[in-house]
């Protein structure tokens, strides 16, 4: 699966969920770049070791039959049809490291992705047909990369794999059918099917996350468990929406409905650092995502992000990033 034309897609939730929605809010500005797909025949037996794609999120749909997933350090777990995977490549994961299996069978030696011989049928899309003649499973597979910090950041707090088992409870009916479109467009690969499976697959990581998300333990801790916490979520969306604005810890606090002391408090024991250093931080992942894609000058970011001047700019961004806001700018656009 070479690197091909890649997709970005910045995910546009309505308004009416902004004010209600935490992690929609936060889910808003989260440029989703597809690197490949991939449409996979496999007969039994067969297994297939895929390569580690650091800073990627790989994304695997059964849309027939059935396979083994096998993840370093992690149970193997049987994908049936319609059974979602999501395995992030995060910096220091096991997968990261050492890649993951898919077999029709425990145990089945495995051949590496690159070895397999494949049909490119367009800029985004190939197809690979291996094995030896028995039981069938289909599968859409791909990576999606995520570009800006903050993204990045969101994708090394999810757990090592994420599998939906989505045909039953309690994942919802629209859910369902999304991917029984996409197990219809990978198999028929109709024109424009490149565009509408890119977009199915953006569509469906936001559905896992969110689907996880309903899933986790009430009250539970770190980024996520703060967008979902009734009270600091509603801060996290104000300040994501907002982030030029002057904003105080009284100011946080107000958004929060809550006193500034106790905002403080459970604000710095969810997130992990207090609200004015996350506020600091999350400007400066933006601009980082910014000056990489080449999208915006250092003076017009400064003006976005509500510094007075390009030298106050400059050092909260080396402070934060640790390189000169120019230098990440010239990385950019010399990738």
């Amino acid at each position: 699966m070479r690197a091909a034309a890649a997709h970005s897609a910045s995910m546009d939730i309505p308004d009416l969920w902004r004010e209600t929605d935490p992690l929609a809010e936060a889910l808003q500005g989260l440029r989703m770049e597809g690197v490949f797909y991939c449409r996979s025949d496999f007969t039994a037996p067969w297994a297939l070791r895929l390569p580690p794609l650091p800073g990627c999120l790989l994304f695997h749909v059964v849309t027939a039959g059935r396979c083994w997933l096998d993840i370093p350090g992690e149970p193997t777990r049987l994908l049936q049809l319609g059974d979602l995977v999501l395995v992030p490549c995060s910096a220091g994961a096991v997968a990261s490291a050492q890649g993951h299996r898919l077999s029709s069978a425990p145990g089945v030696p495995a051949v590496d992705l690159f070895d397999i011989p494949r049909e490119v049928s367009s800029g985004c899309y190939e197809a690979i047909r291996y094995g030896a003649g028995g039981e069938a499973t289909q599968m859409m597979c791909g990576a999606i990369r995520f570009e800006q910090p903050a993204a990045r950041h969101l994708v090394s707090l999810l757990p090592r794999v994420l599998h939906i088992e989505s045909w039953r409870p309690p994942h919802p009916e629209w859910m369902h059918q999304t991917l029984r479109f996409m197990a219809a467009e990978a198999q028929q690969l109709r024109p424009g099917g490149e565009a509408v499976l890119t977009r199915l697959a953006d569509v469906l990581v936001i559905q896992a996350l969110r689907a996880w998300m309903e899933q986790a333990p009430a009250g539970g801790g770190g980024w996520l468990g703060a967008l979902k916490d009734r009270h600091i979520g509603r801060a996290l969306a104000r300040l994501h929406r907002e982030p030029a604005r002057a904003w105080t810890l009284a100011g946080l606090a107000e958004a929060a409905c809550m006193s500034r002391s106790a905002f403080a408090a459970r604000f710095t024991a969810l997130v992990g650092v207090p609200p004015m250093q996350y506020l600091a931080q999350w400007r400066m992942q933006l601009a980082h995502g910014e000056l990489q894609a080449g999208q915006a000058s250092v003076g017009e970011l400064c003006q976005r992000l509500g510094y007075r001047s390009e030298a106050a700019f400059s050092r909260a961004f080396k402070r934060c990033i640790g390189l000169p806001p120019g230098t990440v700018r010239r990385q950019g656009a010399g990738r």
